[in-house]
């Protein structure tokens, strides 16, 4: 594996607060419907955004470790 430059590291935590505030704000559209499909809907995508998350932190914090 290569190292990242800084730059590179800056990037990847900025993708991982976006996907975790897309998966925040999913979660809470999902608390305010009363629509039960859309509801579930919106729960399994902002479930699809926290594993996004959890693999990115996962790679990033191997990355941290190699510089």
């Amino acid at each position: 594996m290569h190292q990242l430059t800084t730059k590179e590291l800056s990037f990847m935590e900025d993708e991982i607060r976006a996907e975790e505030i897309i998966a925040k704000t999913l979660n809470w559209c999902a608390s305010q419907c009363t629509d039960q499909e859309l509801k579930q809907t919106l729960e399994r995508i902002a479930e699809q955004h926290q594993l996004k998350v959890a693999d990115l932190s996962q790679y990033f914090n191997r990355s941290k470790m190699l510089q």
